[in-house]
């Protein structure tokens, strides 16, 4: 265990808990993964401490060598500064502060009166540095419910203030040395919330109204099961999956930490509202890093199996490989990257599953970040059908894609191939139409027609975009596209967003499928442009109404962006309703990977969000949203491919309702998900208050056969088999969710790190 004020450490190679997994080794560790954590530890060894961000303690190192003896007072302000910013991003805030302190000191003693620029940096290091050493004193040292939940009230107030306080001092002065100072204003609030003296104390030229932050819709609270459940997880950015990893009913949770010494981690669930850590009996012991991880059954065995994605937005210092990690069936996962000859060295946060040649095997596409330095070709890699996989990437045409940062599956055309959309940083997002092999007479996977359709589309916006997916918002059949962005000019458009004021924040992009290969931008129509620097991002139904919902987690690496994740409910397919304070999900630490689930079997999606920063003292706990429920109704269907792939993914469902106001239809799409978030590959719609399905229609994507059920019994787990007469009900097991109760005070929070 490490604490949140320092950088992660290599794990220890310990037995197993005393809960793992019935007949699972103490200790297991296969040889591709030990091979696989040696090349990890080599990589991260070799980086160059000067540019690496996860080596900020050698750089904290050489600056306090710069203030040995007696240095001029040029050198000694410059060193402090530094060494204080180096603290602050290693989780030491009270070290920072004490640095920046001294550093206002050294004007007076010395006789030198500071330069306004050098003023306003030091006040504005100085004002983050104290709101961070709040958060981490109260948020992360004394969790509970309201904790870093915006708006920030009732436990949410902090017991220890010397941070809050400080914060307040130093963004009022900065206000009243620069009154349009926006970034100072909205902090400025947020400091005064976490004090418990907001609105009442706030100066009235400098107070963001209330209403500003009010909720559309009365959305019951959904309170945070993880610190009761043992999912009290704290870890820096990464990705989170949701998924039954050993076929007992029960969705288990999977999350990747992005610092390169950060443990991949499996957590067990146990059917009685807790979860047990199983990472070391597992098999995972030394798969570090991963901002991202994808789940599916990429060899047919009915086991789902992970790809861990590594060296996004390292640069030079990104050259890791991926990982792909088989699971055995027996609750041990073996990393056969090599072996599956797919190793390779480039930067990535980002890759999708799918059939693209409907041979029934899935295909992995893989995003990398290219850039004007350093080329890294994107990857295609067919499944070869025994365990291996081919690169066609440069024959398909999708090799040189840029800076990629979001890579999505889905059918827009609705002909039967899963096409691809590419979400690119600093450049025009692409759409690929799949247009089958090259050669129809003697088709070849490695040779395969992708025609980039995106100017038709009209769906090459915005130039800085993040997560994507394919989603049908309106159920109207047809495939819809969201594309977030990913831009502020400076931390001014930060506050100038949230108070509703002009900014250059990029927001995101919703495209409706015109069902004629165009796309318009709906965003503004649809009140989804109402979120800035969206990392992680999902979506599910969270009332059981069956109309997908859109959860995204915001921020950026610099403790400046505190910016509340924002949940949007789908109103009917005519808006979307900001239902974030409501709900309780404006977590102001930074958001990553988003997964909706019915993760206690009651009829309803809850949602898990992987939270956390990129500097190596950024931590803080994952949460665990729990479904408070409705009186609506839903069903489950867990989809078996035979002649298509195992896990269904590209399969296509048509539920037809029967309601008072005539048929209803709602559609999905199995395993086409966000790209920064992993939904269990099972079926969860809710159907609104029908008592009655008429029918359900699965349509296979390699077989091409078209299965249709029957007055379907709602509020039931089925599985679905694809050639099967009749649907199989499925008993899983319910249970209740622990949580520390709403009105209780923040306690002090051991964990799992």
């Amino acid at each position: 265990m490490w604490a949140a004020t320092a950088a992660a450490q290599p794990p220890k190679a310990v037995s197993a808990p005393a809960d793992a997994k019935p007949g699972a080794p103490a200790f297991y560790q296969s040889a591709g993964t030990r091979k696989m954590a040696d090349l990890l530890q080599k990589i991260f060894q070799a980086n160059d401490w000067k540019t690496d961000s996860f080596k900020e303690d050698e750089r904290a190192a050489y600056w306090r060598k710069q203030l040995e003896g007696e240095p001029d007072i040029r050198t000694e302000l410059k060193a402090r500064v530094a060494l204080a910013q180096s603290l602050l991003k290693l989780g030491d805030s009270a070290g920072a502060v004490e640095q920046l302190e001294r550093v206002r000191k050294l004007g007076p003693e010395r006789g030198v009166t500071f330069a306004p620029y050098f003023a306003k940096e030091v006040r504005d290091t100085l004002g983050i540095a104290y709101l961070r050493l709040g958060e981490q004193e109260n948020c992360l040292n004394y969790h509970g419910q309201d904790s870093c939940v915006f708006p920030i009230k009732g436990g949410g107030v902090h017991q220890l203030t010397r941070g809050a306080e400080g914060a307040v001092r130093e963004f009022s002065s900065a206000l009243e040395h620069d009154p349009k100072d926006a970034k100072a204003r909205w902090l400025l609030n947020v400091a005064y919330m976490t004090l418990g003296r907001y609105p009442q104390d706030v100066p009235k030229q400098w107070l963001i109204p209330e209403a500003t932050f009010a909720s559309e819709y009365n959305l019951p609270r959904f309170l945070d099961a993880a610190p009761a459940a043992g999912l009290n997880i704290n870890g820096h950015s990464g990705g989170a999956i949701m998924e039954d990893f050993d076929g007992d009913g029960l969705l288990d949770i999977m999350v990747s930490s992005s610092g390169p010494l950060d443990q991949l981690r499996f957590f067990h669930n146990n059917g009685d509202g807790s979860f047990s850590e199983h990472t070391q009996a597992a098999g995972l012991t030394g798969e570090m890093g991963g901002l991202n991880i994808t789940a599916a059954d990429y060899n047919n065995d009915g086991c789902v199996d992970l790809v861990v994605l590594r060296g996004g937005w390292f640069g030079q210092n990104g050259k890791y490989p991926f990982s792909l990690l088989k699971n055995n069936c027996n609750g041990t996962f073996d990393d056969v990257t090599e072996a599956a000859g797919m190793l390779s060295l480039h930067p990535t946060q980002t890759a999708a599953w799918a059939d693209y040649d409907n041979d029934g095997w899935l295909d992995l596409v893989v995003g990398h970040e290219a850039n004007t330095t350093e080329y890294h070709p994107s990857q295609l890699f067919h499944n070869n059908h025994d365990g291996t996989f081919t690169e066609v990437a440069e024959p398909s045409g999708l090799d040189k894609l840029g800076f990629v940062k979001g890579v999505a599956w889905g059918d827009f055309n609705n002909d039967g191939r899963p096409d691809l959309y590419v979400s690119v940083k600093g450049g025009a997002n692409r759409l690929f139409r799949n247009d089958g092999p090259q050669d129809s007479v003697h088709p070849d996977p490695a040779h395969w027609k992708f025609s980039d359709v995106t100017a038709q589309a009209g769906v090459a916006a915005p130039i800085h975009s993040f997560p994507t997916w394919f989603f049908d918002y309106d159920n109207d059949g047809w495939p819809d596209l969201f594309v977030a962005g990913y831009y502020v000019d400076d931390f001014n458009d930060i506050g100038s967003f949230e108070m509703g004021l002009p900014n250059k924040a990029e927001t995101p992009r919703l495209y409706h499928n015109n069902r004629d290969g165009t796309f318009t931008d709906v965003t503004k129509a649809m009140h989804l442009d109402r979120a800035i620097l969206v990392m992680g991002a999902g979506f599910g139904d969270l009332d059981n109404d069956g109309w997908l919902d859109v959860y995204l987690g915001d921020g950026d690496p610099n403790y400046e962006s505190i910016i509340p994740n924002r949940m949007f409910r789908n109103n009917e397919g005519k808006s979307f309703q900001d239902v974030t304070t409501a709900g309780g999900f404006g977590e102001l630490q930074k958001g990553h990977g988003v997964a909706f689930g019915d993760i206690d079997n009651d009829g309803d999606e809850d949602v898990f969000e992987k939270i956390g920063g990129a500097y190596p003292g950024d931590t803080y706990f994952s949460v665990l949203f729990e479904n408070p429920g409705t009186a609506n109704h839903w069903i489950s269907l867990e989809l078996q491919g035979v002649r298509s792939n195992r896990s269904a993914i590209g399969a296509r469902l048509e539920v037809t309702l029967v309601t008072p106001q005539g048929l209803r239809h709602i559609y999905r799409t199995v395993g086409y998900g966000s790209s920064f978030g992993g939904n269990p590959l099972r079926q969860h719609i809710g159907i609104g208050l029908a008592s009655r399905i008429a029918g359900i229609e699965v349509r296979w994507p390699a077989s091409g056969l078209v299965q249709h059920f029957k007055d379907v019994a709602v509020d039931r787990f089925y599985k679905l088999v694809e050639g099967a007469s009749a649907l199989t009900p499925i008993e899983h097991q319910r249970f209740q969710l622990p949580h520390v109760p709403e009105s209780s005070s923040p306690q002090h929070m051991p964990a799992h790190n």
